[in-house]
């Protein structure tokens, strides 16, 4: 047997073919005779160390244990997944607002408080002060930060337009992801 060598050296039969594989590769024989070659003295070696052979195929596929592995590591992927976006603070984004009133006789103090009155799960309001836009017309400047999985920048113009007495448009100057 052309493994006896590589089996009685000491190597486990998985090892020795292993072994087996890279001398028949590099003496150029085919992998039927190769194959049939290895069962044949791996075999022989598994009897003479006191199995009958028949225990193990090392040719086999096991399809049932591989899909239960691979069903066993998606399922412990999807917990580790799931685990690490719980770690995860929320996301969030500053946002500066610049909210227009209707022209000079509009009370910019009463303006704010209306806006500043928006109270919302993840909605946290910052710093604010009056621009001129001309004429004698201010704009509030307004900052917030939300979370961006509770507050979405449209309901929060919405709600801000909603004082039709006090303003007439909302712009985003700006708006950052922290």
């Amino acid at each position: 047997c052309m493994l006896s060598c590589v089996l009685s050296a000491g190597f486990s039969p998985a090892m020795s073919a292993i072994h087996a594989h890279n001398a028949a590769s590099h003496l150029g024989q085919a992998p039927t005779t190769y194959k049939a070659e290895l069962l044949s003295c791996s075999g022989a070696m598994l009897r003479l160390r006191g199995g009958d052979g028949d225990d193990e195929d090392l040719f086999a596929d096991d399809e049932e244990g591989d899909v239960a592995a691979a069903a066993e590591l998606k399922a412990k992927a999807a917990a580790a997944k799931d685990k690490a976006k719980a770690d995860k603070p929320p996301a969030k984004t500053n946002i500066i607002l610049d909210v227009k009133g209707w022209g000079e006789e509009t009370d910019m103090a009463e303006l704010e408080k209306s806006v500043r009155s928006i109270v919302m799960e993840g909605l946290l309001w910052g710093a604010s002060g009056l621009e001129d836009v001309g004429y004698g017309i201010k704009k509030l400047r307004i900052t917030c930060v939300v979370e961006d999985e509770k507050v979405s920048v449209d309901l929060l113009e919405e709600n801000i337009t909603n004082f039709e007495e006090l303003v007439q448009s909302v712009d985003v100057a700006a708006m950052n992801k922290i």
